[in-house]
């Protein structure tokens, strides 16, 4: 394993354990949930009884009082064997368990965060709609007070963990009024036994196919006035700072699948012969993979630097909109040229190295297209 400034020793040995998990609980079972589009509910499980579930949470809340740090290493692992079940780690602990942590009561804390924790529920945050993608302020989703209750009516869609039946519920940003003609965007939390709240799994994925992503539609859903989450009006700082967060957790994404990639190229390149010697001794193989692997360090330090900014403190934003971009669109360069390496091969479903190739599509487009985290970038170093 290697070293790095930004890990110490019991970092290094916490990867370990979760690439022990990645190894012997996920890759047995990741291409055949891949090909059936199965959300499996016993493996999401199995990683909250691992201790994946409220890393970084404190344990008062039953989480296991790590740092985020920690978080990105579990992320990146899962990543590097399968996207799918990364994509429930990561949207469960940033989106879901996140912003009830950084914005909740004591009371909602300790009412909703141990069940997040232990493996038994997931928890999704509500933001994208049919009409409102990049440009989330284009939320229509709307909530207005009554009776002492939030009364909701709208839809989202492309909600991860949000319609499996281990959904315990979700974080909606809903319009809950207006302040001199703009939106007041607040968040709401809402459980999913709620009467007129109904989901629905989106299947015939490219990517993910083995994760929970749905539509959410509101019809007059009626949730106590204290499931408010922070002040009134906040929902947009909310918003924007659990992506900044959220936004590492993707950056783990791209630079686990990158090293998955990157290991499969490398393995199938030292076994395939052609003209009397492995392929890796061509030079057009070997200078491949030498790339791959420089941008595989350059990635994992842009990421590692910015987690360290956050776990000391420290502003974080442009670093993660950078890690962010820089490591999906390596993570794209990586799967693209590890399909090349595979050559035919690596063009048939029964070769792990086509599974990343489709997985890796999303990250371009998640949590932050790269053309918003460009604009999110030029406007922090507008400011410098």
């Amino acid at each position: 394993m290697n070293k790095s400034p930004f890990f110490s020793p019991s970092h290094e040995e916490f990867r370990l354990k979760v690439r022990q998990f990645a190894e012997e609980k996920v890759r047995p079972v990741a291409a055949e949930l891949d090909a059936t589009e199965q959300f499996s509910q016993e493996l999401t499980r199995a990683m909250g009884q691992a201790g994946l579930f409220g890393v970084n949470i404190p344990k008062e809340y039953g989480g296991h009082g790590l740092d985020y740090r920690s978080l990105v290493l579990a992320v990146e692992e899962i990543a590097r064997v399968d996207g799918s079940q990364a994509a429930t780690l990561a949207a469960h602990n940033s989106l879901g368990i996140g912003p009830i942590y950084m914005f909740g009561t004591e009371e909602q804390k300790k009412k909703f965060i141990p069940q997040l924790t232990s493996g038994e529920h997931t928890w999704a945050f509500a933001l994208t709609e049919p009409n409102a993608g990049s440009d989330a302020m284009g939320a229509e989703t709307r909530a207005h007070r009554e009776n002492g209750q939030w009364v909701i009516n709208g839809k989202k869609i492309f909600i991860s963990n949000a319609a499996s039946p281990m959904s315990l519920g979700a974080t909606v940003l809903a319009i809950t009024g207006e302040d001199n003609g703009k939106k007041l965007l607040s968040t709401i939390m809402l459980e999913s036994t709620t009467k007129g709240y109904t989901r629905e799994r989106i299947t015939n994925k490219m990517m993910w196919r083995a994760a929970d992503t749905g539509k959410m539609y509101f019809d007059d859903v009626r949730v106590p006035e204290d499931h408010l989450l922070g002040e009134e009006g906040k929902g947009g700082r909310q918003m924007l700072q659990t992506l900044d967060s959220g936004r590492l957790t993707i950056a783990a994404m791209g630079l686990g699948l990158a090293r998955g990639a990157f290991e499969m190229a490398q393995a199938h390149a030292s076994k395939r012969q052609q003209f009397g010697s492995p392929i890796k001794e061509f030079q057009a193989v070997a200078f491949k993979l030498a790339d791959m692997a420089l941008k595989i360090e350059l990635a994992a330090n842009t990421l590692y630097n910015a987690v360290w900014l956050k776990d000391n403190g420290l502003p974080f934003g442009k670093e993660a909109a950078m890690a962010k971009l820089y490591t999906s669109e390596i993570a794209r360069e990586v799967a693209d040229e590890a399909v090349q390496i595979f050559g035919a091969y690596g063009l048939v479903r029964d070769n792990d190295i086509e599974r990343f190739y489709r997985d890796q599509r999303i990250l371009q487009i998640g949590e932050g297209t790269s053309e918003i985290l460009r604009l999110v970038i030029s406007r922090h170093i507008d400011q410098q």
